[in-house]
């Protein structure tokens, strides 16, 4: 076996044995673990055990059959199973036509053969990749789904009846169906956090996960590694791929506190995320997309982050679509006696 072979399992689906024992041959010098089958019945019980990672599927097995109804068949009951199932399809070149077919009924690709060896184990990993990808997906959407089940709240905390809390109230509704990134201004414990938490809980975003990032204490050393991700032995202590804060909070909202404390230059890094939507995880070659809602919040006066010393003004720009501004207690003063029945119980 080749020392630089996948770990992967590859199962082989055709109906002639010589077909099977080249694809032997050639694949498992590539990858780590390959099957055969020349009985397409078997298939669905390998993807009911979720026994491959790929499967390679022939689209004929019967005598003279030149439709490709059992490949594509054997396609839809391997879907039905698993849906995340990943199959190459394998067709006559005059057949193009009936993978392309396979391919609109979910398959991820179509070799021709008989096959150029380099074209089936490049067609071969892409669909590994893809594979990978699914898991991935699949795994961070029900990880999410944990994390909002445990972060959203039932109800909303936000309390006070001054007129500065009541205008904070509105805004708040105006803004939270919408995607609009919003920057929210406040002295420590106004409640800049649990404005974002509101927010995220009256959006329609609001059953997925709602993911607060302390921006004040990421180093500068990890601020990529932590909101992009990286990927294993990206630097030394990267011993394993690491989902950075953008793509863990996929779906949902992503709430940067402390945003006023990004050093310069790091913000240019955050801008271009923003800017494109996506991110390159350090150490990866290729960029992936990032679909959140963008809540940022501040104690840095609202005059002082205007200065270009201290905070990008393009950066500004594009995390203030809305800004809200949380008055201090001194600003509020007659909701002290209902802050106090609520968290003090007087």
């Amino acid at each position: 076996m080749a020392s630089e072979a996948k770990a992967a399992r590859i199962l082989v689906v055709d109906d002639d044995e010589d077909v099977l024992h080249a694809a032997r041959l050639l694949l498992r010098r590539y990858f780590t673990a390959v099957e055969t089958l020349s009985d397409p019945s078997a298939v669905a019980d390998w993807a009911r055990r979720g026994a491959f990672d790929v499967l390679l599927l022939d689209m004929n097995f019967r005598a003279g059959a030149d439709d490709g109804a059992e490949g594509l068949a054997r396609l839809a009951e391997v879907l039905g199973i698993d849906p995340q199932a990943v199959v190459v399809m394998v067709t006559a070149h005059s057949d193009v036509g009936l993978a392309v077919e396979a391919m609109k009924g979910g398959a991820a690709d179509f070799v021709t053969k008989p096959w150029e060896n380099e074209r089936l184990v490049a067609t071969l990993t892409a669909a590994l990749n893809l594979r990978r990808s699914r898991l991935e997906a699949a795994e961070l959407r029900e990880r999410n789904r944990g994390l909002a089940a445990a972060t959203t709240h039932a109800e909303s905390s936000m309390i006070g009846t001054a007129p500065a809390m009541l205008k904070v109230f509105g805004a708040i509704r105006r803004t939270a169906p919408t995607d609009a990134n919003v920057l929210i201004l406040g002295e420590n414990g106004t409640g800049k956090e649990l404005v974002a938490r509101e927010l995220h809980r009256l959006s329609r975003r609001a059953g997925e996960v709602f993911l607060r990032v302390d921006m004040a204490a990421l180093s500068p050393q990890l601020f990529e590694s932590e909101l992009f991700g990286h990927r294993r032995g990206a630097f030394t202590d990267a011993k394993q791929d690491r989902t950075g804060f953008f793509r863990a909070a996929t779906g949902g909202t992503l709430f940067l506190d402390e945003i006023g404390n990004v050093p310069l230059h790091m913000q240019s890094k955050l801008l271009t995320a923003l800017e494109r939507r996506e991110v390159v995880p350090v150490g990866a070659e290729k960029p992936e997309p990032i679909d959140v809602r963008l809540i940022c919040a501040t104690n840095i006066p609202r005059e002082r982050l205007a200065d270009p010393n201290v905070f990008r003004e393009d950066l500004l720009y594009r995390i203030n679509t809305v800004e809200i501004a949380l008055p201090s207690l001194r600003e509020r003063r007659e909701d002290i006696p209902l802050l106090l029945e609520h968290y003090v119980g007087f």
